[in-house]
């Protein structure tokens, strides 16, 4: 895919996951990013509407000046600030969101081309409550492990910006070592959502999905639940020949 129609499929990502409707993200929320090759990638400028993303608001910044802050302890804001206007292509272009570190990390994963991240209303309900690591490893119904994994990352909530970046950095390699593959969707505890896939494709499915299943597990837990699926029928559908193939045919 060259850089233009990368640009392109970034631009149609974000104004899908910020039309307001959708609940997923309003005013300067949320931010996508994709990889352009193995050096460069373009990331959501900070302050920009995802409804409303022009290429203007696109930022293409370099992976090697951000992934060497991830191993970086004492950074005032005001060194972090320095390097995210320093890791852009142009120095024309517009200051790259704060949450530019985690999308580079991310978009060095395997298979992983694309990164939404939001505030999903009914997500944000779940992981602002008791219940939200529940909500990360456990699974109410089959499509939910479809189109968003047998379990999720869970972040407990820490400051935006690097030291978010470094825990989820963490926590993901962790998930990586467990499971062999990355993370469909990374729940961060009091903030939102992250789903990232090789298409803009399993971005959405991945996010819708996660936005349905919160719905569904805020009102069971309403009605005395949620009743959980059992870890044996999680691997049976996380495995199964036709739900690889729905998989492969849906994009994810």
């Amino acid at each position: 895919m060259s850089k233009t129609e990368t640009l392109q499929e970034l631009l149609e990502l974000s104004h899908f996951l910020g039309e307001e409707h959708r609940d997923l993200a309003i005013l300067g929320e949320g931010n996508t990013s994709a990889k352009i090759d193995d050096d460069t990638f373009l990331v959501k400028a900070s302050g920009s509407c995802l409804e409303t993303l022009t290429a203007n608001d696109l930022v293409a910044c370099r992976f090697d000046s951000l992934l060497s802050m991830l191993d970086k302890t004492e950074l005032s804001d005001q060194d972090i600030e320095d390097h995210l206007f320093a890791c852009r292509v142009d120095d024309k272009a517009k200051k790259p969101s704060v949450e530019t570190l985690f999308h580079a990390y991310l978009l060095t994963l395997p298979g992983v081309e694309f990164v939404g991240h939001t505030h999903s209303i009914p997500v944000n309900q779940v992981l602002c409550s008791p219940l939200a690591e529940k909500f990360a490893t456990q699974k109410l119904f089959p499509d939910e492990i479809v189109c968003c994994g047998a379990e999720s990352v869970f972040v407990p909530y820490t400051d935006p910006g690097l030291q978010l970046s470094q825990v989820i950095r963490t926590k993901t390699q962790a998930f990586v070592e467990q499971y062999g593959v990355p993370p469909r969707v990374i729940l961060l505890a009091n903030h939102g959502l992250i789903t990232l896939g090789k298409t803009p494709g399993a971005v959405k499915a991945a996010m819708l999905m996660a936005h349905k299943s919160a719905q569904i597990f805020a009102g069971a837990a309403a009605l005395g639940g949620p009743t959980f699926m059992t870890t044996e029928d999680v691997d049976r559908i996380a495995n199964r020949i036709d739900e690889h193939y729905r998989q492969k045919a849906l994009k994810l």
